[in-house]
């Protein structure tokens, strides 16, 4: 019947019509980013207000910088990487893994020993360390955390690192340093001022480093290189680290305790 093959004929033709309009939501763009672990909570605001100026998400990998270079250097799909320390950085650089014209210092911080809220042995100085009665002190691994590193230089400087290295606890991170000393499991730890261990009311600030006892604190971002990575992606990785560097971005690290690069 006409009637029939009139319908037949209106629903291939919205079928058809439907199928032409349909179009699946855009997947959100989005760079992945290795940074510090130490960064956390900084970038994570940085990064909010990114994708409100940007639509596009930064997907973050935080960790030891020594560890994400490990990954970075396998392979790992990463766009930007944010190292607490240099020469995780100048290791990459030197394997062609960076953009060198994108790289730049963006910030500083300060070593700090901290104790537990209720220390079983009052500490007021770096040198107190070499006290008897001071029993495990956890630093980060100088092998893969910057802040080991830094550590290790000033224990060393400050003739320390002889008696204490019986009594160090390795972490694989600053923030696995602030728990061991949270927790009691350690009577002393060396952290970033930016850890904010007496903000958060997780343990107290003993003592800074004594000045000129390590090498300047400071954390370089650049854009990684990924075979078959598209321009646009190059640029929007370099807006990532632009507002990074803006003055927004700077007063937002400076909230979280690091200091101007």
């Amino acid at each position: 019947m006409l009637w029939k093959r009139v319908v037949v004929a209106l629903l291939v033709f919205f079928s058809v019509v439907a199928s032409a309009c349909y179009c699946p939501a855009a997947q959100k763009v989005e760079i992945p980013v290795s940074a510090a672990i130490s960064l956390k909570e900084a970038f994570v605001e940085i990064a909010s207000l990114y994708e409100k100026q940007t639509r596009i998400r930064a997907r973050f990998n935080f960790g030891g910088s020594g560890l994400l270079q490990k990954q970075i250097e396998m392979g790992a799909p990463v766009d930007v990487f944010a190292s607490a320390g240099e020469k995780q950085m100048d290791d990459l650089q030197s394997q062609g893994l960076i953009v060198p014209e994108t790289r730049r210092d963006f910030a500083g911080n300060a070593l700090v020993l901290i104790v537990p809220v209720h220390p079983k042995i009052a500490l007021k100085s770096f040198a107190d360390l070499a006290q008897p009665e001071i029993g495990r002190v956890a630093i980060g691994s100088p092998n893969a955390v910057p802040a080991g590193q830094y550590a290790e230089e000033a224990l060393r400087n400050l003739k320390l690192w002889d008696a204490l290295q019986p009594r160090l606890v390795l972490a694989e991170n600053v923030r696995q340093v602030l728990d061991y000393v949270t927790r009691g499991e350690v009577d002393a730890g060396i952290v970033y001022a930016s850890d904010r261990a007496e903000v958060h009311g997780q343990a107290a600030i003993a003592a800074q480093a004594p000045k000129g006892s390590h090498s300047p604190i400071r954390y370089p971002i650049a854009v990684v290189k990924q075979a078959g990575k598209g321009e646009s992606k190059g640029k929007e990785s370099q807006r990532f680290i632009e507002l990074v560097l803006s003055g927004t971005g700077q007063a937002i690290l400076e909230k979280y305790g690091f200091l101007g690069s």
